[in-house]
């Protein structure tokens, strides 16, 4: 066994007790699992300050001192203790919340102690709340203060058993010494020297305990250049792996079908951006390898007919095509308008969601397997098992950050020959975008909207400007448009304090009351024929205003509406914010977006209004996304969130990721696999790095 894999009970000072509570706490379970646990930041030792030197600007800070008296304050729950510490520039307290009393026994009044600690200043006056303290001794601290100090995360729970920063630094210097010569290189010599990179050894050493800052700058470059390089290398594996071995069914021709439908049936001439894209899909089509492809445009720039197109391209070279939505209402959407577009033609084409009547599916699932439904469209009950394809041929995924990795992949296995996979998406998830970037998801962007489309244009409001908001509806519902107003919530919260429908729809019908008004309601716990009635309404004219949950966020298609109203915003991520407002501005005439937010917005929350304000172009919405939450699991499962690149960082170092797939795409085309002895340690080290489930890295 790997020694990195020792479970870290093992370590001097751990035990049973404390291996529980770090794996708890901090996923530590392993001894290579606390040594890339990276400190997320340094403190600087080597500087002693005088009392009369601090300012209220300052952090952490360092000084040395005499204890000149120690006294209990409060009672009860209030109690503290304090105690006054006093250099040659002045006095100031150093104070106890908890732990009184043995802080009191461990310290000595009339003796120097170096004390360490963050800074408080409060009505005037500095304290220092729960400090670091040690009796001083200018030789040891002169060897203590020639490096910097680590500092690491930790949890209440791991304080109290003495694993605050400082213990977890204990135990990693523990494990260093006991890893001595033992961490295994994972870069082979001519690499290193090459890139003039530190031995992987010394830069797990020096980003723990640093001697400078010039080398943990280097520890921090290979540190970062192993994760960057490695995931490079296997994700490269991966794209060669899928070209190899799971061989795409070849399309030796655009069809019959996809030519009469073009000259006969298209609807409305296509923007150069659509050919461009069609073209780019066919090479993929026609190729020996399987598609693995990313359609992004915005709402209204035509994806849907690409996708039809495709489509037609499949059926027309004898295979089956299907496309799942996320909701009934899209699919449904999606239904409507193929059978619309292609009602001309010998096409069949059925419908499945959740609701399908038994009878129907009796129909569906037979003519699935014997190969009479050519086009199936549907929502998550396309991944059943029950439903069984004779030839699938092509795959599409609309608005794919909606399913999971694991749903999307058991769809992309219903075949025995992987089927053609594109995936459609206003907005691209960072999991995705991240994938974009290490080069294994192939992309086209429908760039161009259709001609006499107008951007939306969006602006960032507050309560305050309620009555505005209002006048401003009854403006655009004078010149004949339509309105949505999108609310988080269906009911009231006890734990959220955030506007929710059914309050929404009663203040809406008391500021536009009957008959000058309707409005319509729509939300998640509707039945669906209920759902679809309101729907209907809104989309005949029936009724001006749209009271609406996110069940709206895809799937409902009415130009004459120009008006989204987003009340609490800020709970919104990018991605839905995006596709709300790509609810409006699908006709002609101008359209708008009123993101309404609270007053007091969080940095993060703020970024998101801001970014929505500036721009309509979903890849940089995507990339501000990406900044904000990370990009998912590259080869795992997560969506998104803490990517599992534990120092770099795909965003921050693009640089350095350009320059690692320059590398890993050279190695891989001069030794494919691995095999060459120049190639043995990173051979060594793809192997351990991978995953249980590889296949889900191929997954887009």
């Amino acid at each position: 066994m790997n020694i990195l894999q020792t479970p870290i009970a093992y370590l001097k000072g751990v035990g049973p007790a404390r291996s529980d509570l770090l794996n708890r706490e901090l996923n530590i379970a392993t001894f290579g699992d606390l040594l890339w646990f990276i400190p997320f930041r340094y403190i600087d030792r080597t500087v002693i300050h005088t009392i009369r030197d601090l300012s209220p600007d300052m952090n952490y800070i360092q000084l040395v001192g005499r204890i000149v008296s120690l006294e209990t304050a409060g009672n009860g729950n209030n109690t503290r203790l304090v105690a006054r510490l006093r250099d040659a520039t002045g006095e100031l307290e150093l104070v106890w919340f908890q732990g009184h009393k043995w802080v009191k026994e461990s310290l000595k009044t009339g003796v120097d102690y170096l004390v360490f600690g963050k800074l408080n200043y409060f009505n005037g006056r500095y304290s220092l709340p729960h400090p670091e303290l040690e009796i001083y001794n200018p030789k040891e601290i002169a060897e203590l203060a020639s490096a910097l100090q680590p500092v690491y995360s930790s949890t209440e729970k791991l304080k109290t058993r003495g694993l605050a920063s400082k213990g977890i630094a204990k135990l990693t210097r523990t494990l260093l010494d006991t890893l001595e010569n033992q961490i295994p290189e994972t870069l082979d010599d001519w690499i290193i020297q090459r890139l003039d990179l530190l031995p992987l050894a010394e830069a797990l050493r020096q980003i723990h305990f640093p001697q400078n800052v010039e080398i943990l700058e280097k520890a921090r470059t290979r540190l970062k250049f192993d994760e960057l390089f490695f995931a490079q290398l296997e994700i490269l594996q991966y794209k060669t792996q899928r070209r190899k071995f799971s061989k795409g069914h070849v399309f030796h021709g655009v069809g019959p079908y996809f030519n009469e439908f073009y000259h006969n049936h298209l609807p409305f001439p296509l923007t150069n951006a659509q050919k461009k894209v069609i073209k780019e899909i066919y090479a993929d089509l026609k190729s020996s390898h399987q598609m693995n492809r990313l359609l992004q445009g915005d709402v209204g720039s035509g994806k849907t007919l690409v996708a039809l197109m495709t489509m037609l391209m499949a059926i027309g070279n004898g295979y089956q095509t299907c496309l799942m939505a996320p909701t009934e209402i899209l699919a449904q959407q999606h239904y409507t308008t193929f059978t619309r577009m292609l009602g001309k033609m010998d096409v069949e084409i059925r419908l499945l969601t959740g609701s399908t009547k038994t009878s129907e599916r009796q129909e569906i699932l037979p003519g699935l397997q014997e190969g009479k439904v050519q086009i199936l469209i549907g929502t998550h009950a396309l991944i059943e098992d029950a439903v069984q394809f004779s030839n699938l041929g092509l795959v599409v995924i609309d608005e794919q950050h909606r399913f999971g990795v694991e749903q999307r992949a058991r769809l992309w296995q219903k075949n025995d020959v992987p089927p053609h996979v594109l995936v459609m998406t206003a907005t691209p998830i960072p999991r995705t975008l991240a994938m974009t970037l290490y080069g294994d998801l192939d992309y086209s962007i429908i760039d161009e909207m259709p001609p006499g489309r107008k951007p939306v244009e969006t602006r960032v409001l507050t309560d305050s400007h309620r009555l505005q908001i209002f006048h401003f509806m009854k403006q655009q519902i004078k010149m004949g448009r339509q309105v949505y107003v999108v609310y988080p919530l269906i009911d009231e919260s006890e734990k959220l304090d955030l506007k929710h429908v059914m309050d929404g729809y009663e203040s809406i019908t008391r500021e536009f009351p009957l008959p000058e008004y309707a409005v319509s309601i729509v939300h998640g716990r509707m039945r669906p024929q209920d759902k679809e009635y309101e729907m209907e309404r809104f989309k005949k004219g029936e009724t001006q205003i749209m009271v609406s949950t996110t069940v709206i966020e895809v799937g409902v298609d009415v130009p004459n509406a120009t008006v989204m109203v987003i009340e609490n915003a800020e709970r919104f991520g990018l991605s839905q914010l995006h596709q709300l407002r790509g609810r409006v501005g699908r006709g002609a005439d101008k359209s708008y977006c009123l993101l309404v937010a609270g007053e007091k917005l969080s940095n993060d929350a703020m970024m998101r209004l801001r970014t929505m304000e500036q721009t309509n172009d979903g890849f940089e919405i995507a990339d501000v996304d990406l900044k904000l939450r990370g990009p998912g699991d590259l080869n795992g499962t997560r969506q998104s969130g803490t990517e599992q690149l534990r120092i770099a960082s795909i965003v921050e170092d693009n640089e350095l990721l350009y320059k690692t797939k320059e590398l890993a795409e050279k190695i891989l085309n001069a030794d494919p696999h691995l095999t060459h002895p120049a190639n043995k340690r990173i051979a060594t080290a793809v192997a351990s790095r991978r995953k249980d489930h590889p296949l889900l890295g191929m997954i887009s």
